[in-house]
Order: structure tokens, then C-alpha cells, then sequence
């Protein structure tokens, strides 16, 4: 059975036994998380999400990524600014896809 959920402001096709990154979601390691917003079920699509469909979660770990440095630099001014970011996220493994 396959869905395609929304969390975070993104879509992920997931599929039972899936692990992905998603962002940072407020439940600790270990725990169940529930996905109510699924835009897709087997082919069949929502307006704008299916009803009576859930799937269910477990939050592995959280997170942060690889480094990303942001450089602004203005030549002839002698002006250069370096500035880091690391995105937090949760890695959540997919344990099953319910329908009511």
C-alpha cells in the first residue's frame, strides 16, 4: 500500500517498513507519531487530503544535517560575511498505513 503524506510543508511517497527525514517534529525517540494529512492512497487522490486514512509512525532519532555556509561578499568594499546553517530534522520510520 503506498500514500503520499504532508508534514513540515513538503510531500513524501511512503510505503510500510519506509524511513525518511522529515522536519523537526516535537515527539521524543521511540515514540509514535500519527500523519492525518495524506494527499494519496493506492491511486486514490483527496480534496485536498483523503478521509478516513492514517498512517502510522515511529520517530527513530532526531537531528542535524551537513553544514551549509552562506558567504556574502561585496568586492572593491572589503566586506565578506560567512555565516553556517544545520537544518534539525527526524528521521521516522513508517510502520503501517491504516484505512478505516
Amino acid at each position: 500500500m503506498k500514500a503520499i503524506i504532508e508534514t513540515g510543508g513538503k510531500q513524501y511517497s511512503v510505503e510500510e517498513g519506509t524511513e525518511l527525514y522529515v522536519e523537526l517534529l516535537d515527539v521524543e525517540p521511540t515514540k509514535e507519531v500519527v500523519f492525518d494529512k495524506i494527499v494519496m492512497v493506492d491511486g486514490i487522490f483527496g480534496n485536498p487530503y483523503v478521509e478516513n486514512v492514517k498512517v502510522i509512525g515511529e520517530v527513530v532519532k532526531h537531528g542535524k544535517q551537513k553544514k551549509i555556509d552562506v558567504v556574502h561578499y561585496r568586492q572593491k568594499k572589503n566586506i565578506y560575511k560567512k555565516q553556517g546553517h544545520r537544518q534539525p530534522y527526524s528521521k521516522v520510520k513508517i510502520l503501517k498505513i491504516e484505512s478505516k
